[in-house]
């Protein structure tokens, strides 16, 4: 197929971390992610053949479908971008044909969101290609439903929603219930003088259907219904650990620890959203190294090797605090460290790994960066309403 080449629109989205709030995005729950300079970028064209193409340059790969085709998902990248596809349709928008083009270096596979950063830029290129807006809230509601019904992940909203909202130099406090949200500077008091240090054990994770994040949704899905059942509360982002106590004994132990996560880290995430207000780099720190022993012990979601880069990271000078961020089981670790400390911290986190398991392990120095609504808005486009 060859696409015409007027007409072209473009749109990129980053990645994101999560530095607090893991696993409470789909219970009801507190997250505080950024967005961070990784991207995916979207190209979009008109087609004179009457199809809908995707390319993905980093696989070499086309997929190519007519407007009414409505088969499965295939299992592979450009699942995320037909998603969308079909949940816009089902919103009656129907986009004239084309040939979409995708790239972008957001890590595969490494809690960084490369999913979520696929579906939002798509989004945004579709839209404007479409003629048509929605709401911020709504973008990222449908990305999340394409994520859900199409791809067959049971991911919550957080990732979709920074990606989409987040503003340059600061994290996203979302409350996912209501999806209310507050902008925290990142540059207030003593954490002026830090730096976010993303490490990428390389151990890749999944959060498809069958896999271990689905099961541990499950599991809390199954104490979250007892806990209704009992009190009346909405989900788990209204619980409260006194109640869970009351109603151990109603529920298996892996559902007991799945919720006393989920409980644990909502209050978490309110501390920690007081500590960012403050400038509190130690507070912080504490409460992300914290938020990992939860996700360890009670959440079962780590993985040896990224315990042990937690494990390492907390005695080096300078470091405040460090957790495994993303769905878990592998990805990446995010740690706040002294500016002045990181190019230490970096070596010599990656020597300990490398030493320890034979893995150069990847790392990179955050800031936090603007979401696609925010970088749409720069070049001119709207893509909200």
């Amino acid at each position: 197929m060859t696409p015409e080449t007027s007409s072209v629109l473009t749109a990129s989205a980053p990645g994101r971390v999560n530095l607090i709030g893991e696993h409470t995005d789909y219970t009801g729950g507190l997250v505080l992610p950024m967005a961070i300079p990784f991207q995916t970028n979207v190209r979009i064209m008109p087609a004179s053949d009457g199809q809908y193409t995707f390319h993905s340059s980093q696989f070499n790969e086309n997929r190519t479908m007519s407007p009414d085709d409505r088969g499965p998902a295939v299992g592979n990248w450009s699942d995320y971008a037909v998603g969308v596809l079909r949940e816009l349709q089902e919103l009656g928008i129907t986009p004239p044909p084309f040939h979409i083009a995708v790239d972008g270096n957001v890590p595969l596979g490494a809690g960084l969101s490369s999913s979520a950063s696929i579906e939002v830029a798509t989004a945004a290129v579709l839209l404007e290609h479409s003629g048509a807006q929605l709401p911020l809230p709504e973008i990222a509601l449908l990305c999340q439903r394409a994520e859900n019904r199409y791809v067959g992940s049971p991911c919550g909203i957080m990732d979709q929603f920074v990606i989409t909202a987040a503003t340059a130099g600061h994290a996203l406090l979302l409350n996912t219930r209501d999806l209310s949200y507050q902008h925290l500077p990142m540059n207030s008091g003593d954490l002026a003088g830090c730096v976010v240090v993303v490490v990428n054990s390389m151990v890749r994770h999944t959060v498809t259907a069958g896999s271990d994040y689905a099961q541990r949704r499950r599991e809390l899905e199954a104490g979250q219904q007892i806990l209704r059942d009992r009190f009346g509360v909405p989900d788990l982002g209204g619980s409260t650990l006194d109640q869970l106590a009351q109603v151990q004994e109603e529920m298996s132990p892996e559902s007991f620890r799945r919720c006393r996560h989920i409980i644990s880290e909502n209050a978490r995430v309110r501390q920690a959203a007081d500590a960012m207000k403050a400038g509190n780099a130690t507070a912080l720190g504490k409460l992300m190294t914290t938020a990992h022993a939860s996700e360890r012990d009670d959440f079962e979601c780590s993985v040896e090797e990224v315990d042990f880069l937690v494990d390492t990271a907390v005695q080096q000078p300078g470091c405040f605090g460090a957790r495994l961020t993303g769905g878990g089981f592998g990805g990446c670790t995010v740690n706040l460290v002294r500016a002045g400390d990181a190019d230490t911290f970096i070596a010599a986190v990656r020597d300990a790994y490398q030493h320890r398991y034979n893995i150069a392990a990847q790392t990179f120095v955050c800031e936090a960066v603007a979401g696609a609504v925010e970088r749409a808005s720069a070049e001119g486009k709207q893509i909200a309403a």
